[in-house]
């Protein structure tokens, strides 16, 4: 069977370029290619369900068009399709005068992205907004949210099926031939043009021959969930000043659509591209991490933020600590496991981790390399970006 697009991947990008592609050109003859049984299994179904407003990113970056774009788009679909949403706004905590410079330089990015009603607080105006939280200053960002992106996905997967399209789930794409994909049984589906949405499986699917420059490198991000009776120390979205030399926001709390309270997540390296808790190893994957010189780069740069990381994913007590710093109430004891994430984080050669979408155009194919948050957020302005591209 020949199709006019394939896309590989059924994750929130995914299914929100099929949206698109079938949006602007109804009739064609798409197909969604899948792995897994369902829609979001992974990053999409893995995360903490924050609608991010764009205050992080590099203005004129793709995240932050993109993130600011899909925000847009996103509260629109959200709104037409009944689907849960919650504006509850976030504050970054600075929990040490260090830090309420970053506060200072977090405030320009959001108001250069296009970010308004942001306010620098005392700690005194940041207790009136979260109680219970510690800070010595604090930056209020109103348009944070919260949604529940497994049901988006879901949704998409209608809207495209209404659409027309075709989703083949439990289907494993091996590589790319000329003119279409090889699955796992050895067939080859043939189409006009590709797009490789395939997230901790990215770099795999790069075109034959193509010698690429970064390598997905898997980081497992594990949360704690808050207790039933201490769910109310936390009223929304409570972050730390990040580190700006990680794309990572830091270990933070953030209440769920559910009502529940997540707390984490921290960053490792997962064993495997579906390393969801440390007995997971993948003796392919971790000798691809270990064989690619950006790795050895980064850990002789960070090894002691990533000993670190890895003290608090082995103990509950340094990982409430982390939490402590935040909300000092907290208690060990009022932490339950929760779930586990796996980011698809592209690394370089020299060692750097992206900190951008890496979105790329190989003839009638387009790669969508590096998308980890936002990318959910903007997923839907992801789309139309790669519906335009591929016809270009």
């Amino acid at each position: 069977m020949k199709y006019d697009v394939i896309i590989i991947g059924a994750g929130i990008v995914g299914l929100a370029t099929a949206h698109a592609i079938l949006e602007a050109r109804p009739g064609l003859h798409l197909a969604v290619v899948e792995k897994e049984p369902g829609p979001g299994r992974h990053q999409t179904g893995h995360n903490s369900g924050v609608l991010h407003s764009g205050i992080y990113y590099r203005p004129g970056s793709r995240k932050a068009l993109t993130c600011r774009r899909g925000y847009t788009l996103m509260l629109r679909f959200l709104e037409q399709e009944g689907i849960d949403f919650d504006i509850c706004g976030k504050l970054i905590v600075a929990t040490d005068n260090a830090e309420v410079a970053g506060l200072g330089l977090l405030r320009d990015r959001g108001q250069a992205n296009g970010l308004d009603g942001l306010r620098l607080l005392s700690a005194g105006e940041s207790r009136e907004i979260e109680p219970h939280v510690a800070a010595c200053a604090a930056l209020w960002v109103p348009q944070a949210g919260i949604v529940d992106y497994g049901r988006v996905a879901a949704t998409l997967q209608n809207r495209v099926e209404q659409r027309g399209g075709i989703f083949l789930f439990n289907t494993r794409i091996l590589s790319l031939v000329n003119g279409g994909v090889r699955t796992d049984t050895g067939e080859v589906v043939e189409c006009t043009r590709l797009v490789n949405c395939a997230g901790l499986y990215s770099d795999r699917l790069a075109p034959a021959g193509k010698n690429l420059d970064h390598r997905i490198v898997p980081f497992r991000g594990e949360f704690y969930q808050l207790k039933s009776d201490r769910q109310n120390l936390v009223k929304g979205l409570v972050y730390p000043v990040p580190d700006p030399r990680f794309p990572f926001l830091g270990v933070h709390l953030t209440r769920r659509i559910d009502g529940s309270v997540e707390a984490g997540p921290n960053a490792v390296l997962a064993l495997s591209r579906e390393g969801y808790r440390w007995a997971q190893v993948n003796p392919r994957d971790l000798a691809e991490t270990l064989a690619w010189p950006g790795f050895h780069r980064l850990v002789r740069r960070y090894w002691r933020t990533g000993y670190d990381e890895m003290r608090r994913s082995l103990s509950k007590r340094r990982f409430t600590q982390a939490l402590q710093r935040l909300v000092p109430e907290l208690d060990s004891a009022d932490l339950v496991p929760g779930g586990a994430g796996v980011r698809a984080q592209a690394l370089d050669r020299a060692g750097n981790l992206l900190d951008d979408f890496l979105i790329e155009k190989d003839g009638n194919a387009v790669h969508v390399y590096n998308a980890p948050s936002p990318g959910a957020t903007a997923s839907l302005a992801i789309g139309e970006f790669i519906a335009d591209r591929i016809y270009s």
